[in-house]
């Protein structure tokens, strides 16, 4: 059967935040990405990279399929806190989310806060230290709206909550999703529990 690839969304892939599905003995799992690329046209192919600290990451590896939705400015706060820039491990994060569907290689992908997505096929797989990129050849594409895609700036500026200078909580807020841990000591192995970040990326609430 032909792959059905919709060429407009192919443009979708230039820049933005990505969300990542795999699925592993039918659990499902996800997580936030911010590279996806287009890498040749005859064979449509993109590459994505993963750190390999998500178990997203090991799943791919292992079944060498996976789907990607192109997040859009309308996506709110609560999809980075479900899905995280890391994945859990025993977490399947589709699990009574409803605004999602599957592609035709089985994985999830969203069907709301997202303008187009991909389901594809891993044919390489490049080690880049703490990432791994994965070159894949496009099984299907498709535009879902015309919203533009959301970018890490926008994220920044008008999504992720600003950490509250005037509070007089003391403790530490995450850099990346706007947590705030509400105590004076910040052990070396936390882990964030909305984006799962670990303690490097906290700093002091001022």
């Amino acid at each position: 059967m032909q792959p059905t690839i919709d060429n407009a969304a192919i443009y979708k892939l230039s820049y933005g935040l990505y969300v990542l599905a795999a699925q592993e003995d039918g659990f499902d799992n996800g997580c936030i990405i911010n590279t996806a690329i287009q890498v040749t046209d005859t064979p449509k192919r993109l590459a994505f990279a993963v750190n390999k600290a998500n178990k997203t990451h090991d799943m791919i590896f292992a079944t060498e399929k996976a789907a990607i939705s192109v997040l859009t400015e309308k996506v709110p706060f609560e999809v980075f806190q479900r899905f995280g820039f890391q994945s859990g491990k025993d977490t399947d994060k589709f699990v009574g989310f409803a605004d999602k569907a599957r592609c035709v290689n089985g994985l999830y992908h969203l069907t709301k806060y997202a303008n187009a997505y991909y389901a594809v096929t891993v044919i390489n797989k490049i080690d880049c230290g703490t990432h791994t990129m994965f070159i894949a050849d496009i099984d299907e594409a498709k535009v879902l709206n015309d919203d533009p895609s959301v970018t890490y700036a926008y994220y920044f500026e008008h999504i992720k909550p600003s950490p509250n200078k005037k509070s007089k909580a003391k403790g530490y807020v995450c850099t990346i999703c706007g947590y705030e841990h509400e105590e004076e000591d910040l052990p070396a192995d936390f882990i964030c529990p909305l984006c799962k970040h670990d303690a490097s990326y906290f700093v002091p609430i001022e």
